[in-house]
C-alpha cells in the first residue's frame, strides 16, 4: 500500500475514534488528509470501502504483531500465548475497534458486516489452532468448542469487569484468569469425551480454498517482512517496499488476484541485485506458484 494511500486511512482513522464513522463525512477526511475528492476515489469506491481498508491493515499489523511473539519461543508456552492475547485485546482497546464494530452492525453495507464476521471467525481459527499448539493433538477434537468457550468467557469477563471499574479493567489479570479457566475446561472435557461442534467445521466457516489458511496468510506475511528488512537504507527502498505490499494485497486481500501484475512486481524484485539468491525471494516466488495452483485446481 502506498504511503498517501496509508495516510489517507490513518487521517480517516482518526476521524472515526474522534466522532464515530456514521458522523465522519468524505469532506472531513479530505480536509484533514489534504487530498481531493478525485484521489479519494481513486482510492476508495465509497467510505464503506476504506473501513474495510482500515480494518484489514489493522488485522494484517496484528497478525505480525503476534507471530513476532513466537518468534524463537515454544509455542506450547501458554505464557506466550497470554502475551498474544493481551496484544489482540490492546489492538482493539487502542483502535477503538469495538465502538467501530458496533456501528457496523447498524449499518446496511453487506460487505462490512461479513468483513466483521470473517474477522471473528478468523480470531476463532486462530485461537484453535494455537489451542493445538498448547494442548496437544490428543485434545484436538475438543479444542472447537473449547476455542469457543475461551472466547465467551474473556469476553463476558472483559465486558463485567469494565462496568465494575469504569472501563479500567486490569487486562493482564482478566487474560490470565480466563486462560487459567481453560486449562481446566479442556482437561476435563478430554476426559469426558464431550463434543457439541467438530473442528471440521472450521473449514466451512473458513474454506482454504484460494490461499485462505493460517499457514498461507502467515508465511506472506513473515516473509514480505523479511524481504523489507533486507532494503533497510537502499536507494530505492519505497519503490521495492511498495511492490512487496502489493504482492501481498494482491495474494491476500483481493477476491481476484491478478497473476499477470504480481509476476510484474515479482520480476523487478528478481532484477535488484539486493535480492539475487535470496532464500526469501525464492520463498515467496514458491508461495506464488502454489497459491496460484490451488486457485486453478479450485475453480
Amino acid at each position: 500500500m502506498n504511503a498517501r494511500k496509508q495516510h489517507v486511512i490513518k487521517v480517516a482513522h482518526q476521524l472515526f475514534m474522534e466522532k464515530g464513522f456514521q458522523t465522519t463525512s468524505i469532506q472531513d477526511i479530505l480536509q484533514l488528509s489534504g487530498i481531493s475528492k478525485g484521489t479519494f476515489y481513486n482510492y476508495f469506491s465509497s467510505k464503506n470501502e476504506l473501513l474495510i481498508a482500515l480494518f484489514k491493515s489493522i488485522y494484517k499489523q496484528l497478525e505480525k504483531d503476534r507471530n513476532d511473539l513466537l518468534i524463537g519461543q515454544d509455542p506450547s508456552n501458554i505464557e506466550i500465548f497470554i502475551k498474544q492475547i493481551e496484544l489482540q485485546l490492546e489492538t482493539n482497546r487502542s483502535n477503538k475497534l469495538i465502538s467501530l464494530f458496533e456501528e457496523v452492525y447498524f449499518s446496511s453495507d453487506e460487505d462490512l458486516k461479513q468483513l466483521i464476521k470473517r474477522g471473528h471467525l478468523s480470531i476463532l481459527r486462530w485461537t484453535y489452532n494455537r489451542f493445538i499448539d498448547i494442548f496437544g493433538e490428543s485434545k484436538r477434537p475438543y479444542l472447537l468448542d473449547c476455542s469457543i468457550m475461551f472466547m465467551g468467557i474473556l469476553q463476558h469477563n472483559l465486558k463485567y469487569n469494565g462496568m465494575a471499574h469504569n472501563s479500567n479493567a486490569n487486562i493482564y489479570k482478566i487474560v490470565r484468569y480466563s486462560v487459567n479457566r481453560i486449562v481446566k475446561i479442556v482437561n476435563e472435557v478430554a476426559e469426558s469425551g464431550d463434543q457439541l461442534l467438530g473442528p471440521e467445521l472450521l473449514e466451512n466457516w473458513l474454506p482454504k480454498c484460494k490461499g485462505n489458511t493460517v499457514d498461507f496468510h502467515n508465511d506472506v506475511i513473515n516473509t514480505v517482512s523479511e524481504l523489507k528488512k533486507e532494503l533497510a537504507n537502499h536507494e530505492n527502498q519505497t519503490k521495492f517496499c511498495e511492490l512487496l505490499d502489493f504482492i501481498q494485497e494482491e495474494l491476500l486481500d483481493s477476491k481476484k488476484p491478478r497473476r499477470f501484475l504480481i509476476d510484474i512486481a515479482l520480476q523487478t524484485l528478481t532484477m535488484e541485485k539486493t535480492f539475487l539468491e535470496n532464500k526469501e525471494l525464492n520463498k515467496l516466488e514458491h508461495l506464488i506458484a502454489a497459491h496460484f495452483t490451488q486457485i486453478e485446481e479450485t475453480d
